[in-house]
């Protein structure tokens, strides 16, 4: 049976849990559960993360933990009750756990280790505070460490700041909203700037030094030398180094190891060095030999010097090798350090290039005992302290030092007898006062231990040395009495036996017999001279002697007169000893009490140091001389006693105030002195108003607090002992005291007066004083003192520096204790309210302001159960009733002044409304509903409640805003909003009460909806962002604070009624942001908003189209900056369907609620795709989708242009040049040239429309030469001239028709790739709704084969599947709940016909035709239909043909569109075999042609397609077409198809001439070493003429020409084409008029060329025998590759050696592979034949010369230049879109550009390119798409097909020709008869012309697209003529001038007013896309 738990309430898991049990609870293990009940070794309960699911687990997988339980019952919450800190590093460190592994996935490796790391250190740092067994320091410091590490983790991974009072976290409730927002800025301080540190320190470590040539020990001695004042500042630091350079002792680190203690920081600064001076010990010269002599002498070894400044910039602790110079001249060693500083350490050189000493050198900073809690193991270990000279920047107290320094500065010697200079050294000794030599107190420096003697530096034969040598003497104070110190000089001899010879001694006493030290300074010591075996060991015959020069008597001149002298330096820091007298004379004043006026007037004269180092005994002898004559000496002592507490306040000695605080408490004993004090105190408070000079009355009031310290204590000493007598007597005088204050307070002064001065120094320390006073009356008394005294101050002060002391007065006061008690506050509470007001009314001192009503509020709680006590209700209600407006009006006029803009000023400005924020969230806090009542109340008219209002919603709004609070703030943003949302609540009743109906106030209802609908949208309340412990701590405190604000709006809204009209359309933006908040709830709440105002739109205009356009706008601009969803839309749609059910106007409410939910579709479908990283094909289609949605059903103009500029860099960004400009154009199209002023917009300036449409059209032009769109380029570029030449600006004109000459230039010049075409159907539910279920074609990037595109989409969907057929999908794939995507290639068939069909035009511009502005596309597929012939598949292979028909032409807006329409038709056998071999004739006509004009640099092309197609003869090739078709059967089945398999034996005929004629050609040109097999080749074709039954070709075929397909060579450019013979170059301008249907006449000698009607790009077709198919390979095969092989041309230029086998090129296995496959499942070839559509099949009789070769206009190049891959561009997605159709469908046909084709040898200078012709004999048109090669080919100039047949040696042969191998030709299938746009000409002036039927129109116009709506309006069309050089020369009767091949100018330009039909006529404008 379960039964509810009563202990057992909460706990951890230990165990993970699977819950496979019936009803069991999923446990991991660390999770925390709450437990319900239990039942026999179970429990029930749940995870506290996830409470709403409820489980059973085993009880024995808990471990169970005290908690506390609130609301026990159904709704109880528990809360563990352990350490605060515990508690958080728990929660913390769940919530870095699941950042954690985020941080991984980021690839943010550096954070990722250090939060380890932390988190590691914080678990361990955890279980220490668990186990309980630390100290309670220990704890304190342990507790210190996890917080620190919490808020850095917090810090680095943005986390909130969590406001902490002693490592414990607060609750906002639990104390003031000041206080809080104290922690916060304290914390956030902290955070921000660390504390400057006062003192630092420098930690040096010896680690060796590094010489070449040691061979002795070294004495290093480091100190650190101010060079700026030429004095050492600190001791030295002494290390020994043993010979080979490395510490003598490295066992104890304090002799290695320093720290330079006490450094100010004006100590670190540039010109303060680390010096350091190396001795070496041993012989007299470094380079002596060694001797018997062992005696061993300190000499010179070299100097370093370092910055300390470099240290600052430095790494810590870093390693420095610091440079050694040696001392060349020993004389100047005492200044070495300073040369070296000065840089002239040229006259030293460096001890050896590799001698250093290395060092660590690293600056600490702060405290010493800081430094010793943070380098705990540094002083463990040991090191050694190297103290200041001097005392510290500040004193502490109880700091014990006496040390005394001397240094050896210089001596003066005579020879002494000798020849040369002597080599002194001096020892010195430390004697006591019984002559005894005091141990170990010499010291040579820190490091090393003190030793009985100190030997100095031997400087060599120097009778004048300079040493400079310090010591420091650590005597004890004790024994400083009669000690002095002994100095010994020797001679040091270099000969004998090195002995060192005593000749002489200096002594110096270390005090005086009246108890002073020896004065600080220089002494010149008399040098008395003595024998080497004098014995100075009885000190008082040589004591009782003179020692220094400067104290001997005037009449001794035997001493003054000695040349020799000795001088030391000596500085004594102690705090014990004094140098004063005067000093000494005061503390003994009971000894000369004459001397005490002398002594008390030179107290003041006396060094600081001084005085407090006797502090005590000083104020002792202050207080003695006023207890026994206070008349004589009142006023000085008290003088002299304001003199010291005036020096306490000094920074360097402000630590003794504790000194004076503990003597008043412990040690005075002053019991009567409290009566002089006053009288003194008095005396001078009445003489204020009258004296002249202030300055020491005002010392005497700075002194005050502590004046008030002896006074008071010196009564309660007096009380205790007298038993409280004269109580009265001392009340009255303090009364008198007062009284005397007020007075001189109530002074009315300038501010420059010296009273207004003493005034202002008074209030500075009045407030220290209530502390005092408290200690002996009542806190009312004190409290009436204080109120009399601030009151008694002018109410007008003239003072501005008065004013502000006064109101510092007042913040201390408020800060005091006596403010904390109720009683007094009560008393004070008006005083300091009037001062506040009047300050923050005029806003002066307003951070004082802020600070004294922080302190104010703080004191103000609330009692747990929500009300306050009596007095502070009174003192809110005081509070309110004073200072809420004007705190509103101070907070709204601070937030609307200009930012300071020093960073000082900026910050104390954001301090003083932060505090102002923190006191008016405090002060509502506190208001109960009574004081909002009686605040509404009060409140006398209605205008005065409306601007409170509007005052504190606007302060509000200010409130909500981002920057008010650091971004980690959210715990004071969510208690700021908790009070916004309360006072609100209370606000909006009067809102209600006073503001509607006839009373209405628009204003303010509309600021009330402005400050909900942001307090609604603020970052810190979007619940949804935060982890789901944060959002459940937030639910569980406040709620969710946007729904309880949601209904209010609502119910608020209900009650407007009417006046809801004039929040229409206005509201309909900001509440449309609000539902856009992803919160359920909400969103029900305020939906239905919509309705309502329809609905009042409705009745007041009888539609809501403002409703809507108000809708269309805010939701682009709001869904864009990542609001709204998907269930956002569908909740949308139905909650207002449902709503409008029952609406009169329900049609068309339902039809803008479909608008606005489409567009929601696609805006988030746009927003979706523009999260992707990089630009891709979906980001643009998406863009499309959006551009075409705004323009078509929306008609937003200003959208729709904004969207296009979004395209337009969507293309840029990716490089899609073209596409970029036609989007671009979309914009241009609207603008018209006028000189209508257009405003700023996007990053256009303000301009004339006409200036803007020619800024479009310039870049435009420019992206399309990008783009390589030449042609394009040009049309712009003659409308922009066309505009120029109007306003005749002829310097632009210029530029532009250059422009467009360079345009042409690049046309003919440069070569382009030549793209190619994907299908791509995407199917199923998951794409995007702009692509689902849809097909598209897409233009690829340059070099992009059929496998890269489709990684490439696969890429962008990557959880798409790829179909493996082509078939079309059903129903099942269209409604999957995936993504599937069908790729395939296909072909483009090109619109404009004219450029194709004309002979003589070179490729490069044809190519531009054949790939631009297409709108269809072609795919085939071959399939067997009825039985197949396994010995002749031929005779049933058919090719099902689609047409792909786009809703708008490629290239476009996009890469790729919709298709809009999709055409089938089946292509039959024989159709087929005359296209392949149509195809391959043509091949060989171009290559034949190429030879002979010399474009080929070898004639491999030719020689592999020869071979191929004669050696496949020899395999079956042709003879296969005829087993197939040729035989009895066919024709007698057949008959409909006689024409048809006439035309195939034409063909073949045809093919066998062209063999012949081709085989002479290759003779001609074969080298020597391919004769062999061109001989082979020529006994082949007789071989296949004979199975051909070919003996004499017939006239017709005889008469076929193998014509230049381009026209002639670089060198004629005209259109009449040399006539070919066999010796190539040679031909003769002769040209007969066609006869028809006569058969032609031809030279029997050559195959002339005549000038057929064919169209130059075509392309003739192979395939490999072992291909059955060659076509577009589909999804179905196992890799998805690419529809054309490598090219033939590879191959071609190996050596003939290397082609003697056919090759099989990959694609080539690929088709073999697909040969395999089923008809149905194989690829289909991209290449295949349109069938001939029967519809357009012309009978026999109707064919006018049907034996003649003629030209196909529908065919295209096979010629494509592939030069080295370029970069890739990325793709594009477009949706078709109808608009776009009308401006792109058709385009004016573009001059027509050149495009130079490289081969792999050659380069384009010395080539033409020349297009293959391919003869088709029918005059019907097909439809045969072109081919699109391999990115990978590299082709030469045309020579061959791109066919994947020409690989290898070609010897697929003509075999292959039956195997669907067709060409590239372009797809328009025109009508019978329409086979040309031109009547016939003359018969030598077209003669490429074909003819038309007489009745047929001129319509060569239709044939060539514009590239631009903008062109085809209703204008006369021109034909497009031959370029120029290409030209006829004219006949006898020429026709007109060919016109520029550009539209006629209608009425723009007239001379004369006739126009001459050659010269053109100015171009219409172009009209807006709208006006289409």
């Amino acid at each position: 049976m379960w039964i509810p738990t009563n202990h057992e309430k909460y706990g951890v898991v230990l165990v993970s849990f699977r819950g496979t049990v019936q009803h069991g609870l999923p446990l991991e293990i660390g999770d925390t559960v709450q437990i319900l009940e239990k039942c026999e070794g179970w429990y029930r309960g749940y995870i506290l993360k996830n409470p709403n699911v409820k489980g059973i687990f085993p009880s024995s997988y808990i471990h169970l933990k005290n908690a506390h339980v609130k609301n026990k019952g159904q709704f109880e919450t528990v809360l563990p009750v352990e350490d605060s800190v515990i508690t958080e590093m728990t929660s913390t460190l769940r919530d870095w756990g699941a950042m954690w592994k985020q941080l991984y996935v980021k690839n943010e490796g550096d954070l990722f280790h250090r939060l380890w790391h932390v988190m590691n250190e914080i678990l361990d740092l955890r279980r220490q505070v668990l186990v309980g067994h630390l100290t309670h320091d220990r704890m304190r410091d342990v507790k210190q460490h996890i917080t620190a590490r919490l808020d850095w983790g917090n810090e680095q991974l943005g986390l909130d700041l969590v406001p902490r009072r002693e490592f414990s976290m607060v609750d906002p409730d639990e104390i003031s909203v000041t206080e809080l927002y104290k922690l916060m800025e304290h914390r956030h301080r902290k955070k921000d700037t660390p504390a400057v540190a006062s003192t630092h320190h420098l930690f040096v470590h010896v680690k060796s030094l590094v010489s070449a040539n040691l061979g002795e020990e070294l004495e290093v001695f480091f100190h650190i030398y101010d060079g700026r004042e030429n004095r050492p500042l600190s001791e030295r630091f002494f290390v020994k180094l043993n010979k080979s350079g490395l510490p003598k002792s490295p066992e104890k680190t304090e002799r290695q190891c320093t720290l330079f203690v006490d450094l100010g920081s004006s100590d670190l600064r540039k010109d303060v060095y680390i010096v350091v001076h190396i001795v070496r010990i041993g012989r007299m010269g470094a380079g002596e030999k060694k001797n018997l002599c062992s005696v061993q002498y300190r000499r010179p070894f070299g100097c370093a010097v370092v910055s300390i400044a470099d240290l600052l910039t430095a790494d810590s602790k870093d390693d420095h090798l610091l440079k050694v110079y040696a001392c060349n001249t020993e004389s100047e060693w005492h200044q070495i350090h300073e040369n070296i500083i000065k840089k002239a350490n040229s006259r030293y050189n460096l001890s050896g290039s590799n001698t250093g000493l290395a060092v660590a050198l690293q600056l600490l900073h702060g405290d010493i005992e800081q430094l010793r809690r943070e380098y705990m193991v540094l002083f463990t270990r040991g090191v050694s302290i190297t103290r200041k000279l001097g005392f510290s920047d500040v004193i502490m107290p109880g700091e014990m030092r006496n040390d005394l320094y001397i240094t050896l500065e210089k001596g003066e010697f005579e020879k002494g007898g000798k020849s040369v200079a002597r080599n002194v050294e001096i020892t010195v000794y430390v004697l006591d006062i019984d002559g005894q030599i005091l141990k170990t107190h010499v010291a040579a420096g820190s490091g090393e231990p003190g030793g009985d003697e100190y030997h100095s530096l031997v400087l060599y034969h120097n009778n004048s040395p300079r040493w400079a040598e310090q010591l420091k003497l650590p005597i004890p104070v004790d024994m400083f009495r009669g000690s002095h110190v002994r100095f010994e000089f020797r001679h040091c001899s270099t000969k004998d036996k090195g002995e060192k010879k005593l000749f002489g001694y200096s002594f110096v006493p270390l005090m005086q017999e009246d108890g002073r030290t020896l004065p600080d300074g220089t002494h010149e010591l008399i040098i008395h001279k003595c024998e080497e075996n004098t014995s100075l060991a009885e000190c008082p015959r040589y004591l009782k002697l003179p020692f220094s020069k400067a104290n001997l008597p005037s009449n001794n001149q035997t001493l003054k007169g000695a040349k020799e002298s000795f001088w030391i330096t000596s500085f004594l820091c102690s705090t014990k000893l004094t140098q004063n007298g005067d000093m000494l004379d005061l503390l003994k004043w009971r000894a000369h009490p004459e001397r005490i006026n002398d002594s008390l007037s030179k107290l003041k004269e006396i060094d600081g140091s001084e005085i407090v180092k006797f502090l005590q005994d000083t104020l002792d002898t202050l207080f003695g001389i006023l207890d026994e004559s206070s008349q004589r000496y009142g006023l000085k002592v008290f003088d002299s006693l304001v003199h010291i507490i005036n020096l306490l306040q000094d920074s360097k000695f402000q630590h003794f105030k504790p000194v004076m605080d503990t003597y008043i408490e412990s040690h005075f004993a002053g019991a009567l002195s409290y009566r002089d004090l006053i009288k003194v105190l008095k005396w001078y408070v009445d003489r204020i108003v009258d004296a002249e000079i202030q300055d020491h009355i005002q010392q005497v009031l700075k002194a005050s607090e502590y004046i008030f310290k002896y006074i008071i204590q010196s009564r309660r000493l007096f009380s205790l002992a007298t038993g409280g007598q004269n109580e009265e007597e001392f009340r009255v005088c303090i009364h008198e005291l007062f009284m005397s204050i007020r007075f001189f307070l109530s002074q009315d002064n300038k501010s420059t007066s010296p009273v207004a001065q003493t005034q202002a120094v008074f209030l500075r320390t009045f407030p220290a004083v209530y502390g005092e006073l408290l200690k002996i009356f009542a806190v009312r008394e004190v409290a009436g003192f204080v109120r009399e005294t601030l009151g008694s101050l002018p109410t007008a002060v003239h003072a501005d520096c008065l004013e502000a002391v006064k109101l510092q007065c007042i913040a201390k006061t408020v800060e005091s204790q006596l403010y904390v008690n109720p009683e007094s506050r009560c008393i004070l509470l008006p005083v300091v309210l009037r001062v506040l007001q009047a300050h923050m009314q005029e806003q002066r001192d307003l951070v004082m302001c802020a600070r004294i009503f922080t302190s104010m509020l703080s004191l103000i709680k609330k009692e747990e159960n929500g009300t306050a006590e009596p007095v502070v209700s009174e003192e809110v209600e005081l509070i309110v009733e004073s200072l809420l407006g004007v705190l509103l009006r101070t907070i709204l006029e601070i937030s609307n002044r200009p930012q300071p803009s020093g960073p000082a000023m900026r910050l104390q400005f954001q301090d003083v409304t932060g505090e102002f924020v923190a006191c008016l969230l405090a002060l509502l806090r506190q208001m109960s509903d009574r004081h909002y009542q009686q605040l509404l109340q009060a409140f006398s008219t209605k205008d005065n409640l409306r601007d409170f209002l509007l005052q504190i919603f606007t302060v509000f709004r200010i409130l909500i805003r981002p920057e008010m609070f650091s971004k980690d703030w959210t715990v004071m943003r969510l208690v700021t909003n908790n009070v916004i949302i309360t006072t609100v609540l209370y606000l909006s009743d009067a809102l209600r009460k006073n503001f509607l109906n006839d009373k209405f106030d628009y204003k303010v209802w509309d600021s009330y909806f402005y400050l909900s609908v942001i307090f609604i949208n603020q970052p810190c309340l979007q619940l949804e962002s935060f982890s789901p412990s944060k959002r459940k701590k937030i639910l569980e405190k406040y709620g969710d604070m946007r729904v309880m604000m949601g209904c209010e709006i609502f119910s608020m809204w209900q009650n407007l009624g009417e006046h809801k009209l004039n929040f229409i359309p206005a509201m309909i933006g900001p509440f449309l942001e609000v539902t856009l908040v992803p919160q359920p709830d909400l969103r029900n709440v305020m939906i239905p908003i919509f309705h309502d105002m329809m609905d009042w739109e409705q009745r007041r205009s009888g539609n809501f189209k403002q409703v809507e356009a108000k809708l269309i706008d805010k939701l682009d601009s709001l869904m864009s900056e990542g609001k709204g969803d998907e269930t956002y839309r569908e909740l949308f749609n139905s909650i207002l369907l449902k709503k409008i059910e029952r609406e009169t106007w329900r049609e068309s409410g339902i039809s803008l609620i479909a608008t606005v939910t489409r567009l929601m579709e696609r805006l988030l479908d746009y927003r979706d795709c523009m999260k992707l990283g990089e630009v891709d094909g979906k980001k643009i289609g998406c863009t499309v989708s959006l551009l075409n949605f705004y323009k078509t059903e929306l008609n937003k103009e200003e959208m729709y242009i904004r969207y296009i500029h979004k395209l337009y860099d969507l293309h840029f960004k990716a490089q899609n040049y073209t596409e970029a400009s036609y989007t671009l154009l979309l914009y241009d199209e609207l603008l018209e040239w006028s000189d209508r002023p257009l405003r700023e917009f996007l990053n256009y300036p303000m301009q004339s429309e006409w200036q803007r449409k020619e800024y479009l059209h310039l870049t435009i032009v420019q992206n399309f030469d990008r783009g390589k769109c030449w042609e394009n380029g040009i049309i712009l570029c003659r409308e922009l001239a066309d505009q120029y030449e109007s306003y005749y600006d002829y310097r632009n004109l210029s530029k532009m028709r250059m422009m467009e000459a360079s345009l042409y230039d690049k046309i003919m010049d440069q070569q382009r790739l030549e793209p190619e075409f994907f299908r791509v159907g995407f199917y199923g539910k998951k794409f995007p709704f702009f692509l689902r279920n849809k097909e598209f074609v897409c233009r690829g990037h340059d070099y992009e084969r059929l496998e890269a595109f489709q990684q490439r989409m696969l890429n962008e969907f990557p959880h798409a599947i790829a179909m493996q057929h082509v078939n079309q999908p059903d129903q099942t794939i269209y409604q999957a709940d995936a993504q599937y995507l069908q790729i395939y290639a296909v072909t483009p068939i090109p619109e404009s016909q004219d450029v194709l069909q004309r002979d003589g035009v070179p490729d490069n511009i044809k190519s531009f035709y054949k790939f631009n502005h297409i709108l269809r596309f072609r795919y085939d597929r071959p399939f067997h239909k009825g039985t197949k012939d396994k010995e002749n598949e031929f005779k049933s292979l058919w090719v099902e043909r689609t047409t792909l028909t786009l809703v708008q032409s490629l290239p476009g807006i996009s890469r790729w569109f919709e298709v809009d329409k999709r055409e089938l038709v089946e292509v039959s056998p024989l159709e087929n075999a005359i296209e392949v071999i149509e195809n391959k004739n043509l091949q060989l006509r171009t290559l034949i042609t190429q030879c002979q004009s010399r474009q080929m640099q070898n004639i491999n092309p030719l020689t592999m397609c020869l071979n191929g197609v004669i050696d496949a003869a020899v395999n079956g090739g042709l003879a296969r077409y005829q087993e197939a078709f040729f035989a009895k059967d066919y024709i007698m089945n057949h008959p409909e198809d006689g024409e048809k398999i006439g035309r195939l034996r034409e063909l073949m005929f045809e093919q066998a001439h062209i063999l012949e004629y081709g085989l002479a050609v290759h003779e001609k040109f074969v080298p020597q070493d391919m004769r062999p097999l061109h001989k082979k080749l020529v006994d082949q074709f007789h071989l296949m003429k004979s199975s051909l039954g070919i003996q004499e070709f017939p006239a017709y075929v005889r008469a076929s020409p193998v014509h230049f397909t381009n026209g002639s060579p670089r060198t004629c450019r005209n259109s009449v084409p040399n006539i070919i013979s066999p010796d190539g170059g040679r031909g003769v301008a002769r040209r007969s008029l066609p006869s028809y249907p006569a058969v032609n006449r031809y030279s029997s000698s050559s195959l002339s060329s005549q000038a057929s009607n064919e169209v130059s790009n075509i392309t003739g077709q192979s395939e490999s025998s072992d291909e059955v198919f060659n076509m577009q390979p589909s999804p179905s095969t196992s890799s998805l590759s690419s529809n054309h092989s490598a090219s033939p041309n590879v191959t071609s230029s190996a050596p003939s050696s290397a082609r003697g086998s056919p090759q099989m090129a990959e694609k080539h296995k690929h088709s073999r592979e697909n040969a395999c496959l089923s008809p149905r499942d194989r690829p289909v070839s991209a290449i295949f034949p349109n069938p001939m559509d029967p519809a357009q099949r012309a009978p026999p009789h109707q064919i006018g010369d049907a034996t003649l070769p003629r030209s196909d206009p529908n065919l295209s190049a096979p010629d494509k230049v592939r030069p080295t891959p370029s970069s890739w561009s990325l793709d594009s997605v477009k949706e078709g879109a109808p608009s776009f159709s009308d401006s792109f469908g058709k385009m004016l046909c573009p001059p027509v550009p050149p495009r130079p084709l490289y081969s792999a040898g050659s380069s384009a200078k010395n080539m033409r390119s020349q297009s293959p012709v391919s003869a088709s004999r029918s005059p019907q048109k097909t439809s045969v798409p072109p081919f699109t090669p391999s990115p990978t080919e590299c082709q030469s100039t045309s020579l061959v097909s791109n066919s994947p047949v020409l690989s290898g040696s070609y010897s697929s042969g003509i075999s292959s020709l039956s195997r669907c191998s067709v060409s590239e030709a372009s797809g328009t299938e025109l009508p019978a008869g329409d086979h040309s746009s031109y009547p016939l000409p003359p018969p030598a002036t077209m003669p490429n012309s074909v003819s038309s039927s007489s009745d047929e129109p001129i319509r060569r116009e239709n044939k060539t697209p514009p590239p631009y709506s903008v062109y085809e309006r209703n204008n006369p069309r021109r034909p497009v003529p031959l370029p120029h050089s290409l030209s006829i020369p004219p006949q006898a009767d020429p026709p007109a001038l060919p016109p520029k091949p550009h539209q006629l100018r209608t009425g723009s330009m007239k001379l004369d007013g006739t126009s001459d039909p050659r010269v053109p006529r100015p171009r219409p404008l172009p009209r807006k896309v709208s006006q289409l």
